[in-house]
């Protein structure tokens, strides 16, 4: 019989990313031609819930479009996925 440690006794613990770096890591995606990016929005979206944030801020000069149609096709796709998305102020 093999015995085990408890979950709260393990060594390795699984770091989480924050919304920032979460949000980071949809910029790099976006500039991949959106390589991974369902995986990338999923991890948003459990980090705004950890963090207790309704909406994610996105900076629209580093999206690779950067016009009204990229921005409403951006949160669209990402409300269809279960995260608000807002802009910030240029």
């Amino acid at each position: 019989m093999v015995s085990r440690r408890p979950n709260s006794q393990r060594s390795t613990p699984v770091s989480e990313p924050t919304v920032a770096e979460a949000t980071d890591s949809i910029y790099a995606s976006l500039r991949a031609n959106n390589a991974d990016i369902d995986a990338h929005i999923a991890a948003l979206k459990a980090a705004l819930a950890r963090e207790g944030v309704e909406q994610a801020v996105f900076d629209p000069t580093r999206l690779a479009q950067n016009n009204r149609s990229g921005r409403k096709l951006m949160q669209a796709y990402f409300r269809q996925r279960g995260v608000s998305v807002r802009f910030s102020a240029s």
